[in-house]
């Protein structure tokens, strides 16, 4: 499939994948939303894949949802439409079962804050900031992230910058765990792909697994949460990888697992 507002770049067991709406400041449109799904779809399939790193590349992560889009909306019907594909992209983004991580430079608001929200990891260059301006225009999210950002960073946080529409430079979004790291600009992708290629040494059925446990318990009660987490461990005790770590462990050396 040819892209028109992304790219998205296979290299050495990771897909790249970049917002490409320089114009707009890489602001979400409908186009965008659904070549974005249809990359995921792709990602998915490929085994050889391990972990997606998402951009928008050095200058500017996304300033949200395309405000000129949805002011032509002529009915609320229109509008709804909308969002719900954009939960379905970020929802397909959050279950992916390999790693996602958002690199992110510059601004990184709204609905753009609501994608990175949906990756797994974020690492932020040094003239990042974080925002959800909403309410500044009389609306709010809807893309998730008065869900999403409570459960992330604590109701209390959560509150004043959803109801301020204040933003949070890079030094501030990790010290209250938005993201988790802050890197110069300069090596934003190079930090990305580090940690990336960190995640991709370990067994993947192990980082599914991990993935599965953690998303899927964080809407569970603590006890059904340790209750899937335990069924997660079943799987994983089956196969071939764990076998293999266990045996490495006790034979002090590194495992070797099987790579796609």
């Amino acid at each position: 499939m040819k892209y028109k507002t992304i790219s998205l770049r296979k290299e050495n067991g990771l897909a790249i994948l970049t917002l490409q709406r320089p114009e707009n400041l890489h602001a979400l449109n409908s186009q965008m939303l659904g070549e974005l799904g249809a990359a995921l779809a792709d990602i998915e399939r490929e085994e050889r894949l391990g972990g997606v790193i998402l951009t928008g590349g050095s200058q500017c992560f996304s300033v949200g949802f395309d405000v000129g889009e949805i002011s032509g909306f002529a009915a609320v019907a229109d509008m709804r439409g909308f969002f719900r594909e954009s939960h379905a992209v970020f929802e397909r983004l959050e279950e992916l079962e390999k790693p996602v991580i958002a690199a992110i430079a510059g601004l990184c608001l709204g609905g753009g804050c609501e994608l990175a929200l949906a990756c797994d990891l974020r690492i932020a260059a040094d003239n990042a900031s974080f925002g959800q301006p909403e309410i500044k225009i009389g609306m709010i999210p809807g893309g998730g992230a008065t869900q999403r950002l409570p459960r992330l960073i604590g109701m209390t946080k959560a509150m004043e910058l959803l109801l301020t529409g204040d933003y949070v430079d890079a030094s501030e979004a990790a010290r209250i765990g938005l993201i988790n790291k802050v890197v110069p600009a300069a090596s934003l992708l190079e930090a990305a792909r580090a940690m990336a290629n960190k995640i991709l040494q370990h067994s993947r059925c192990a980082v599914k697994a991990a993935k599965l446990a953690v998303n899927g318990g964080a809407h569970m009660d603590i006890k059904s949460g340790i209750a899937h987490e335990a069924r997660c461990l079943d799987v994983l005790f089956a196969t071939h990888e764990q076998h293999e770590g266990i045996t490495a462990f006790m034979e002090k050396r590194r495992p070797v697992f099987k790579q796609p």
